[in-house]
């Protein structure tokens, strides 16, 4: 006699069980499973800080800079099969995103998403998050690695990631107008 087939949870069980999840974990729901990973960690963080403070400066916040962006960090957005993603940070063009609704879920597929890849994510980050984010069409995702010190840009070109760069250099696609000093987010932590 076979066994009985496990029934998958439904997309309002998982909510229930990732709204149930303790303080020191996040989770992300994409294409009907619910990933959970501890809280990032300092080195994480200062990375993600670094990147928000550098773009989301100057394409969101400021006046004065080139503009035409929202940025935030770690949004929880909803995707087609995905109820809850939640990159490092995301942001999208203005014209494609015109209005933020401050009080409810983003449902519009991010234009750029940088993740930062940690010992705890990586294998989530590479194997689920990334193909995911071809499917959606992200146009742009950037990887970064502070333990090896490197930033992978990745292009989507009809449907695949395109790398059009891996060495890290002071201006990258799309936001070439502002220079990015990495040494400082490489050294950051150590003094």
């Amino acid at each position: 006699m076979a066994a009985p087939q496990k029934l998958r949870p439904t997309l309002d069980e998982l909510w229930a069980q990732l709204c149930g999840l303790p303080e020191h974990l996040k989770g992300e729901i994409i294409d009907g499973e619910l990933y959970v990973q501890p809280r990032p960690r300092p080195r994480h963080s200062r990375a993600i800080s670094f990147f928000d403070q550098r773009l989301g400066g100057p394409f969101d916040h400021d006046p004065q800079g080139p503009g035409g962006w929202w940025s935030l960090v770690e949004p929880g957005i909803e995707l087609p099969n995905a109820r809850e993603v939640v990159p490092d940070l995301a942001g999208w063009r203005r014209t494609n995103l015109p209005e933020l609704d401050l009080d409810e879920p983003i449902r519009q597929v991010p234009d750029w998403i940088c993740e930062v890849i940690s010992p705890s994510n990586a294998r989530h980050d590479l194997a689920v998050k990334q193909p995911f984010y071809a499917r959606c069409g992200v146009s742009w995702l950037w990887l970064v690695d502070t333990r090896q010190q490197t930033l992978q840009v990745n292009q989507l070109v009809e449907g695949r990631w395109l790398i059009t760069s891996q060495e890290p250099t002071v201006r990258l696609p799309p936001f070439e107008s502002v220079e990015l000093p990495l040494t400082q987010l490489w050294l950051a932590g150590k003094g």
